[in-house]
């Protein structure tokens, strides 16, 4: 960490310094650039400026990013569902509402917490609030995450990530009735402009692609598998939003009048990959969660 020259473009002319900056650098969030300027941590001109201090192109802002703090991750027995484990990889279950790893305000009951009670040799890449972290998914989404247990491994299964040969298949119960059996959602996904804490498609975004199958219709609702070729935050959900069916229960990007689950009904269900050492495809499939059969069933009956 230290002092960080940022120079304001053109594009930001006339925002709040806090927003400019947020675009101009996505790894800070708004509200640590918020108390790192009420801490007189940013300056203009040498001089301490407040949050909504607009900014002109050319200038040249003074950040003096702080240390970041140091934080323990401990380790509890949250008897994880272990799919798959060898010394290189495992495979774990992950139930809706649990968190994948720490963040400063939630350092406990995450699937890191679990993991690190399970076994202590977990690949330090991604440091210390994510050992063994290779991708994500949502708290609420239910369903399959791999984890390396080694540097090799993660370096493997993140370049496979990048190559979009992992496979990756979701099973989702969307708003509407969708007529066509399957389709291909290609939009770019990028920060919300108008809501930082959301995802967007917008222009500058990321490439994302969705392939999906209709499996069964339900009058105002439709379950779908999503097949990704791509991994951005957020994806299925922003994605079948984009096209007019959004997710039953997400209370991000649904509509308000929803059926209450506590969440979005997604589910990753099967997860394939090349193993890092024998180089063998291997491919796991996990059942859909109890209440997620049971909404199902409940819709079968008309009683939804």
């Amino acid at each position: 960490m230290g002092k960080i020259e940022i120079e304001i473009t053109a594009e930001q002319k006339g925002a709040r310094i806090d927003k400019a900056l947020s675009d101009l650098q996505p790894e800070w969030s708004r509200t640590q650039i918020q108390q790192w300027l009420k801490n007189g941590l940013v300056l203009v001109g040498d001089k301490p400026v407040k949050p909504n201090y607009k900014v002109s192109p050319g200038e040249i802002v003074m950040v003096d990013e702080p240390e970041p703090e140091v934080l323990d991750v401990i380790a509890e027995d949250l008897n994880l569902d272990i799919v798959y484990e060898d010394q290189d990889v495992l495979v774990v279950n992950k139930p809706r509402g649990m968190v994948v790893h720490p963040a400063p305000g939630h350092m406990n009951g995450t699937v890191v917490n679990g993991l690190m009670y399970h076994c202590t040799d977990l690949s330090g890449i991604n440091g210390v609030l994510r050992p063994g972290i290779v991708h994500r998914i949502d708290k609420d989404t239910s369903g399959l995450l791999m984890v390396a247990k080694n540097d090799q491994a993660h370096v493997s299964l993140v370049n496979q990530l990048v190559e979009k040969t992992v496979t990756r298949v979701y099973t989702a119960l969307v708003h509407g009735h969708i007529a066509h059996d399957n389709g291909t959602i290609d939009a770019p996904i990028g920060r919300d402009q108008r809501d930082r804490q959301s995802m967007a498609i917008v222009d500058k975004g990321k490439h994302a692609v969705t392939h999906f199958k209709v499996l069964e219709r339900f009058g105002d609702y439709t379950l779908v598998e999503c097949r990704l070729e791509t991994g951005r935050t957020h994806q299925i959900r922003v994605h079948m939003k984009y096209i007019g069916y959004p997710l039953v229960g997400d209370p991000k990007y649904g509509p308000k009048k929803t059926i209450d689950f506590g969440g979005q009904v997604l589910h990753a269900g099967t997860l394939g990959f090349i193993h890092p050492s024998t180089e063998e495809y291997l491919e796991f499939t996990t059942p859909l969660p109890e209440d997620f059969q049971q909404l199902l069933d409940e819709l079968r009956e008309g009683k939804v």
